[in-house]
Order: structure tokens, then sequence, then C-alpha cells
């Protein structure tokens, strides 16, 4: 599978439409929707996205499940990684241009119930690294911390993931 979107020059260059003094959220999630070819293999919907979260859906579908009829591990670690991931693009929408490129370099899951049905996973991203990033200039490497809940289809917590990126930032024009 193939996405329309690459990000040749960086992470940011992706996100070229978007005015940076007034974010269209609707179109950076529309964007974000498409980016990632493996959550749209999976049907990873992006259900919302702002400034201070995003939540992203997986449904309840046969492929994503495991031979206990739960939702597989695997499958919570993907909504997890897209809402973490969602949630920085929202941070950042006022400085997607400085973004070069965006890692996830480390991440811990506790996973606390056995998912059942459609998944929804809440994704933040801690304030002071937003501040951080938001205020740092030129070339350089940040640390971002990053969080998702998890809820299965009935709303109860299954999971908690704690996500570790790296972020590198570009001159900007």
């Amino acid at each position: 599978m193939t996405t329309e979107l690459k990000a040749p020059m960086g992470f940011g260059a992706v996100f070229a439409s978007i005015d940076p003094d007034n974010p269209d959220y609707a179109l950076l999630q529309r964007i974000v929707s498409r980016l990632i070819p493996f959550g749209t293999h999976a049907g990873v919907v992006v259900a919302e996205l702002g400034p201070n979260r995003a939540v992203v859906e997986i449904p309840a579908e046969p492929h994503l499940g495991n031979h206990l009829g739960t939702v597989h591990a695997g499958a919570q670690f993907l909504a997890a990684d897209v809402a973490g991931a969602c949630a920085f693009v929202g941070a950042m929408a006022t400085r997607l241009s400085a973004i070069g490129s965006f890692v996830l370099r480390d991440s811990r899951v506790a996973f606390r119930k056995p998912a059942v049905g459609r998944l929804r996973a809440i994704g933040t991203i801690d304030r002071d690294d937003v501040a951080t990033v938001l205020s740092s200039v030129g070339e350089q490497r940040l640390d971002v911390d990053g969080r998702a809940l998890l809820f299965d289809e009935a709303g109860v917590l299954v999971g908690k993931v704690q996500l570790d990126y790296v972020v590198t930032l570009v001159q900007e024009a």
C-alpha cells in the first residue's frame, strides 16, 4: 500500500498548506488521516484533532483481534501511536514548518483490562514540552513526552501508553 503524502523535505513539509497564524484543524485532521499507510490499512480514523489533544478510533473488526476475542495489543498500540502523533501535530500547528523530523524513540504500555469492540485512544503532549518546542529557534534536537489513554467500546480505560519522542527543528525560512 502506498500513500499520497510523502515528506521528502522533512516532517513539516507535508503541512505546507496550513496557515501558522490561523491553523485549520479540520484540514490538519484530513491530512494526518491519510499520512500513515499502516493506520489507513488497519482502519484507524482520526476522530478529533485540536491544539490540546487528538482522538483516534479503530473499528471492532475480527482482523484486529486476538485468539481471545479481544482487541490485539498491536492494534491498541497502533491507536495510541497515531493518537500521540496527531496530538503533536495539533499542538505544533502554529510551528509545523520548523519540524524537520518527529520520531517515536521509546514507549511504555500498561494494559489494564482486555479491550472489547471499537477502541478509542486519546493522545496528549506534555504542555511544558510543547512550550519548549514552540519557543525554540534554530536547528536542534528536543525530547517530547506524550501520552495516550485507551478506552474500549464501553468507555472502560483499558490501557495507558507513555510515548517518548525525538523532535528535530530546522532553520525556518
